[in-house]
């Protein structure tokens, strides 16, 4: 079933973390299994933010061995930063085994990306220069509570609450997805896609790698690998519309952007708050209204439906 939710403001910070905890867990019962956040943050010139994990929450519980090799795993991350060039001006631990970095770096993004992942249990969440995603397992409440997120400041954010019905309970599964290694792309989708599979490959062959077997992801790609050929973010999310067959509704963001794509069959709830200085979306009415308590006009996209908002 899952839930997910979206919102933006126009020309001003908030605090964005609050404000999409408040909307997730409004949409618990959605999807308790896990939850993510795609948070958007001031970029810093041209300073990058990391988030990676260097094992699954469940595996920390199998005593000494994974945290010694999550220490060696991170000291193998560190080195290979510096290998690379990169200048780590911040790195901390968010969780036993999630870390977020902040570094200066002018290489290739790929092969930096693909030099960190070659580290055994290493997974990047996200790079951007505003983006930082989170996710975990548990509902929103307690994976906020986890990694700190309320004060967190910024323009826009998705997110997501995963009923898992396809793949594991666990990390990888859980969405956002990032666009590996395109900065500050993310996703979050309700719905299956009926060629995957095929996309993925076709993706692939293009020089795409993918992080895991959620159709979620292939979203995320395919809309990235437009926007790098020149497609504006709005042009992508229509040939997706065209291209992507199933039924779904998702929400996708960059560095000063939402957007919201339904399929021409519309089975996907979606529901859109608007005005001059703020839009809310979310699967159902009741996560709006945990940001807006008072009365407030919401309404449903239609069936094809794309719209493109700038923060």
């Amino acid at each position: 079933m899952c839930g997910i939710a979206g919102l933006i403001h126009h020309g001003r910070a908030a605090d964005i973390g609050h404000e999409m905890t408040a909307m997730l867990q409004a949409l618990k019962h959605r999807g308790p299994d896990s939850t993510g956040y795609a948070l958007y943050g001031k970029p810093h010139g041209k300073e990058l933010v990391l988030r990676l994990k260097l094992a699954e929450q469940a595996e920390m519980s199998n005593g000494f061995d994974i945290h010694r090799q999550v220490r060696e795993r991170r000291a193998e991350v560190d080195r290979r930063l510096t290998e690379l060039g990169a200048t780590v001006l911040e790195s901390e631990p968010a969780t036993e085994y999630a870390f977020r970095y902040r570094i200066s770096y002018e290489g290739d993004r790929r092969r930096l990306a693909d030099y960190i992942e070659d580290v055994d249990g290493a997974e990047i969440l996200s790079m951007g220069y505003g983006l930082e995603l989170i996710k975990d397992l548990g509902d929103a409440d307690h994976v906020t509570e986890q990694y700190h997120l309320k004060g967190f400041m910024g323009t826009h954010a998705i997110g997501h609450t995963r009923m898992a019905t396809e793949s594991d309970v666990d990390i990888r599964s859980a969405h956002p997805y990032w666009a590996y290694p395109f900065t500050d792309v993310s996703v979050v989708h309700n719905g299956q896609l009926t060629n995957y599979w095929s996309g993925r490959r076709a993706l692939e062959h293009r020089g795409h790698r993918f992080v895991s077997n959620c159709d979620s992801e292939l979203i995320a790609v395919f809309l990235a690998d437009r926007m790098a050929d020149g497609a504006t973010l709005e042009d992508a999310m229509k040939s997706s519309v065209e291209e992507l067959d199933g039924v779904f509704t998702y929400l996708v963001a960059t560095s000063d952007s939402l957007g919201m794509a339904k399929d021409v069959m519309a089975a996907k709830p979606m529901v859109l708050y608007e005005s001059d200085k703020f839009i809310a979306l979310a699967s159902e009415e009741v996560a709006i209204r945990s940001v807006f308590p008072h009365e407030i006009s919401t309404f449903d996209p239609y069936e094809g439906e794309v719209r493109v908002w700038k923060s």
